[in-house]
Formats: C-alpha cells, sequence, structure tokens
C-alpha cells in the first residue's frame, strides 16, 4: 500500500512541475492529434454500434434515435477539433 501511495505522490510532483517557455514549441505535437482523432473515431464508432442496436431492438424509434446520435457525434468531433485546431497554438 505504502508503493502505491509513494508513486502517486511521485506522479503528482512531476505532473506539478512546469516547464520553462520554449520558444521552438509549435504547439501540438503530432502524436497528440493522432490521440485526439483516435478518442474521436473511437467515440464515434461506439455511438454507431449502440445506435444500430437501438433500432434493431425498437424499428420505431429511429427518428430520435439518429438525432441523439447525430448530437454525439457532434460533441465528439466538436471535440477533437477543439483539440487539433483551437489549441494548437
Amino acid at each position: 500500500m505504502h508503493l502505491l501511495v509513494d508513486a502517486l505522490n511521485f506522479t503528482s510532483t512531476i505532473l506539478a512541475q512546469t516547464t520553462p517557455e520554449d520558444p521552438t514549441y509549435k504547439g501540438l505535437s503530432a502524436v497528440e492529434v493522432g490521440l485526439a482523432a483516435g478518442g474521436a473515431a473511437i467515440g464515434i464508432g461506439a455511438v454507431g454500434a449502440g445506435a444500430s442496436q437501438a433500432v434493431g431492438r425498437n424499428p420505431g424509434a429511429i427518428g430520435v434515435i439518429l438525432a441523439v446520435s447525430f448530437a454525439i457525434i457532434a460533441v465528439s468531433e466538436g471535440t477533437f477539433i477543439i483539440v487539433a485546431f483551437a489549441l494548437k497554438g
């Protein structure tokens, strides 16, 4: 148990440290943007899978399911756009 507490304290110490401003820093790296895109793709895939299952169970509710699916997909894509472009620097 003490090992876990020490590891958490060490991690929080590392994360709390700030790095000095680097004039060569140009914003997010390609890996960070790729992770954001991957997260958005996984989210959209999960929404599509859930929507297709829901329509299969209740075909009469396709309009509501489609509307909610589009709203959730918009949030997922919006999050990616914010990470990829707005925070790019």
